[in-house]
């Protein structure tokens, strides 16, 4: 099972930084419901809420394994952020992280002003090997955390058209131990028709390109560095101005990790709700 802790770990990350984006012309509230599936089996469920009214965004995360991995792995977690989005990008202010694996609990914190770290706390931190790539002052400079990451500009979504340029992009993340970009590009646009959701969906390419903290000669790093089968599908919901992953694929060493809405609901304002059931 120790394979299983291996594979999963990078999906969490591509998935922490594959997502929501824009910010409403309204305070909007999600909630998403997420099946985690390896190799066609489901082996767990994520949650992510969001409320963003006007510049302002917190977002909560959990995600927990289920069946004999959850039994075996005892795999759990949760992690919020909070701060502004801009015109272009979030500037998070803060990121806190609880994880239950079967190496034990693990915290980070991560205090941010104007894209910098400011400080960051990880307990128990990473293990001190001679060929882990150092973290510098300058790789805690103009980065996101891996949650405020899931808040994007949706280019185009505002005239009710998906603009390919809202894949375009580059996301810098720091989680408080590690620094590394998903970098994402346009693939296709498709349609998909559900009760959750009829309509098209972006369909963007990702690559992990590792920067410090890694540890550049395992085996686990270099396939995902290699990896070309990662992607995520993002759908207008709501508003059209909100984008929220539809589907997330990224190959493992022991399989296909699937990522993909079980159900979701948008709430504009205090008055008005969307519901939607995906895949039924």
């Amino acid at each position: 099972m120790a394979a299983t802790g291996l594979a999963i770990g990078p999906v969490f990350a591509i998935a922490a930084a594959l997502g929501l984006t824009a910010l409403p012309a309204r305070a909007e509230v999600l909630e998403a419901n997420y099946n985690i599936s390896l190799a066609g089996i489901t082996i767990g469920r994520v949650s992510i809420g969001a409320q963003i009214d006007r510049d302002r965004y917190k977002v909560d995360v959990s995600a927990r394994m289920t069946g004999l991995v959850g039994a075996v792995t005892r795999g759990a977690g949760s992690a919020t952020a909070t701060g502004h989005v801009g015109q272009h990008s979030p500037t998070s202010s803060g990121y806190a992280l609880s994880a239950q694996s079967t190496d034990g609990p693990r915290t980070i914190r991560v205090a941010m002003a104007g894209g910098s770290v400011r400080a960051a706390e990880m307990n128990p931190p990473l293990d001190d090997r001679p060929d882990r790539v150092p973290v510098t002052p300058a790789h805690k400079r103009g980065v996101l955390d891996p949650v405020s990451a899931l808040i994007m500009p949706a280019a185009g979504a505002a005239n009710g058209t998906l603009d390919p340029a809202g894949c375009n992009r580059t996301l810098p993340i720091f989680d408080g131990a590690t620094r590394f970009d998903i970098v994402l590009s346009y693939k296709s646009t498709e349609t998909v028709q559900s009760r959750g959701y009829s309509g098209p969906v972006l369909v963007c390419s990702a690559r992990y390109v590792p920067h410090a903290g890694h540890r550049p000669n395992r085996k686990s790093v270099q396939f995902m560095v290699d990896n070309r089968e990662m992607e995520t599908w993002l759908a207008p919901i709501g508003s059209r101005r909100v984008l929220i992953p539809y589907r997330i694929a990224v190959a493992t060493m022991i399989g296909s990790a699937v990522i993909e809405a079980a159900d979701f609901t948008v709430q504009a304002g205090s008055t008005s709700t969307v519901r939607a059931k995906a895949g039924e």
